[in-house]
């Protein structure tokens, strides 16, 4: 926590941080932080129908069911880097004969994801470093070529993801990993709609995290274009996700990160801190503390199928 409290606690103003949070919920800009509030459950509510076609063909959860494996993904997530705790957290409500199923269904999930963040945050990054850095035309058309490449690539990938199990078949010691070999075979029931599916879920995900942002940039006071906004955001989320780590350091890293973007615009580093931050909070924590309680009353012994191992 040693940049978070260099950033911001070490800092003479931050009681000034705190009086303008305050002033902004008392006029007009407050509209803006209750709307960023409200799509937080949308976001996650899309992540539940993305998941929910993902596990269709072996797993029949209700909506409200799903939403719940989702928010408990969240909670375990919060500690592991990339967040990879959500595939333990997820298969805590699926049948347990389900749950390589279920982490195999989540990587598809988050490969989604990837390419939405990829293909957004690549022309974020090509109008951002062009009209604001002004770098040289070679580079921008360098970067350009290099990124459709590999999204290119990760689509094909991605539309014929059933050649996983042959290759799966042919990696070394692959005899130990027999069970879930056999349940990487859910890959096949994949149909080219399915996957557009999820990949236009994973897009419209993506345009709500960008809108959230972009109402708290304008709650602080950080006020520019839309389309500069955007760019810049896209921008943050595409180098913050090259960086592999626990979301209390990727929070770290993404403010650095963003105060380099905002900091072109001249705006203010606390600010741009307490966007950073706030965006965090409604999006991770307050999710996490509600999957906490669902946590509660979920039998882990059973979720994880070593109740009946016990019992026989």
């Amino acid at each position: 926590m040693l940049v978070l409290y260099q950033q911001i606690i070490a800092r003479d103003n931050i009681d000034a941080l705190w009086t303008t949070f305050l002033q902004n919920l008392g006029d007009d800009q407050c509209i803006w932080l209750l709307f960023c509030i409200v799509l937080m459950p949308i976001n996650w509510l899309l992540e539940t129908l993305k998941w929910r076609v993902l596990i269709a063909n072996f797993e029949q959860h209700s909506l409200w069911q799903s939403y719940k494996a989702i928010l408990v993904g969240v909670t375990f997530s919060i500690f592991t880097p990339n967040r990879i705790g959500e595939y333990g957290g997820r298969i805590l409500l699926v049948k347990a004969e389900n749950n390589w199923k279920t982490v195999v269904a989540t990587l598809v999930g988050s490969y989604c994801q990837l390419l939405a963040l990829l293909s957004m945050g690549l022309l974020g990054l090509i109008y951002f470093v062009s009209v604001y850095l002004k770098i040289e035309p070679y580079a921008t058309r360098g970067i350009l070529i290099l990124g459709l490449a590999l999204i290119a690539l990760m689509l094909f990938c991605f539309y014929n993801i059933d050649l996983i199990i042959p290759i799966a078949k042919r990696l070394p010691f692959i005899h130990r990993l027999k069970p879930f070999i056999k349940d990487v075979k859910v890959l096949k029931s994949y149909s080219n709609r399915v996957l557009s599916r999820a990949l236009g879920l994973a897009f419209l995900r993506y345009f709500i995290y960008l809108l959230q942002y972009y109402c708290l940039l304008q709650f602080f006071g950080i006020h520019v274009s839309m389309i500069a906004a955007f760019s810049g955001i896209a921008t943050i989320f595409l180098i913050q996700t090259s960086i592999p780590l626990p979301p209390i350091w990727d929070l770290l890293a993404r403010g650095e990160v963003a105060l380099q973007i905002w900091g072109v615009f001249e705006a203010n580093e606390l600010s741009i801190l307490a966007a950073t931050f706030s965006l965090w909070i409604i999006n991770l924590i307050l999710p996490a503390l509600i999957g906490t309680i669902f946590i509660i009353n979920i039998n882990v012994l059973k979720s994880l199928g070593y109740e009946q191992k016990v019992d026989k």
